[in-house]
């Protein structure tokens, strides 16, 4: 089996990628002595966490559904996050957590008695509870992906806790970047130590959430593993925590799509393929961006023949472009769009009942394995 033997669409998952991001990670979390968990909000591939339990073993979960993908396929050190928790999911987050992180003081006095109670029965399994709080630093220039806007519903503020942690909360948990680097962190840790630094003499822990795209090529390792080390040595006593989404599967898998035809319109021309942005790669739109495709000329490139790739359902602003191609598109052509694991297959969706593209791993050895293909039930199943 070859990958041109694959029908399309389908998503491609390289383990020699996947591993090469994880020894990197691992290695960061040794010379730092930082405990990176992985965040299933970028990743849900649960076929691929034999691999990934091989360097880390603890996760990040916002959702019940999270935390118990968590325990069934990948360890039982969940760190638990919601906005807000519920009467009926509280009780179930707390016999599956390590440490669960509320968002606001009230939300941790609702539940304080509950945990406090747990922790007395269960001493060899106690949960750790933190409170989010927003260092109020923006580095991210993309809106909805900023914690930290005014007015953000994300964490408390120093006004709000006033001189004293409420007593019970064990660790804070700050969230300020998205596929940052670690200058970006170190601008947030300074806003956060001066807002919050009287506060960690009492605490045992500091999360510093996600956004920490480590494994992208230029970041700065060096000074990421410095940087965390000063921390160290500011605050000996604490345990450091990052929950990194995109840096484990970052340019890890692709999703191959196929010209399907080609339309014109007041001087644009449209290669309409056999995926779907709205419903395959949403974060194209959401954010947006323009992922790159192994067969298009580069971006800067003055020659080639210009097109837009729309997608195959009934949204009119389903697609994205331009691109410029040495050779005219035409029905049969397949595609590469580069980098769609992360952040992609948690986020698919079957607007106008389109079938998902089937997901597959290539083995390091180069043995392909189809780890899901998708049906009508799929779709008829979520409906009912």
């Amino acid at each position: 089996m070859t990958l041109s033997k694959i029908k399309t669409p389908f998503y491609i998952v390289y383990e020699n990628r996947l591993r090469k991001n994880l020894e990197l990670i691992k290695r960061v979390s040794i010379e730092a002595d930082v405990n990176i968990i992985m965040a299933f909000k970028a990743n849900a591939l649960w076929k691929t966490f034999n691999i990934i339990s091989e360097y880390i073993s603890a996760s990040t979960a916002s959702s019940l559904n999270e935390m118990k993908l968590s325990l069934d396929y990948l360890g039982t050190e969940v760190h638990a996050y919601c906005p807000v928790y519920t009467d009926e999911t509280f009780p179930l987050f707390l016999k599956g957590s390590s440490h669960i992180t509320f968002n606001s003081i009230s939300q941790f006095e609702k539940f304080k008695k509950e945990i406090a109670d747990y922790n007395a029965s269960n001493p060899n399994s106690r949960v750790s509870a933190g409170l989010r709080v927003n260092p109020q630093c923006s580095v991210i220039e993309t809106d909805i992906y900023n914690p930290c806007l005014p007015g953000s519903r994300f964490g408390v503020t120093p006004d709000v806790i006033g001189d004293k942690l409420p007593e019970g909360i064990e660790g804070l948990h700050f969230h300020a970047l998205c596929e940052s680097t670690s200058y970006d962190l170190e601008k947030v840790l300074e806003a956060f130590i001066e807002q919050y630094g009287k506060y960690i003499a009492d605490i045992k822990w500091i999360n510093m959430g996600g956004g920490h795209l480590m494994t992208r090529e230029g970041y700065d390792i060096e000074h990421l593993i410095s940087l965390l080390n000063k921390l160290h040595s500011l605050y000996p006593h604490i345990k450091l925590i990052m929950e990194p989404g995109s840096a484990f599967t970052w340019r890890t898998g692709d999703l191959i799509t196929e010209v399907m035809d080609v339309v014109e319109n007041a001087g644009v021309k449209t290669a309409i393929i056999d995926a779907s942005f709205a419903c395959h790669m949403p974060d194209c739109l959401e954010m947006p961006y323009q992922p790159i495709i192994s067969e298009a000329l580069p971006n800067d490139s003055e020659e080639g023949i210009p097109y837009r790739l729309g997608g195959n359902s009934c949204l009119s602003g389903d697609f994205v472009g331009d691109w410029k191609f040495a050779n005219p598109l035409k029905p049969g052509v397949r595609l590469t769009l580069e980098d769609m694991n992360h952040y992609t297959t948690v986020k698919t969706n079957m607007f106008n009942g389109i079938q998902h593209p089937s997901i597959w791993l290539m083995k390091s050895n180069g043995e392909l394995i189809k780890l899901r293909e998708f049906t009508y039930e799929d779709y008829r199943d979520r409906m009912s």
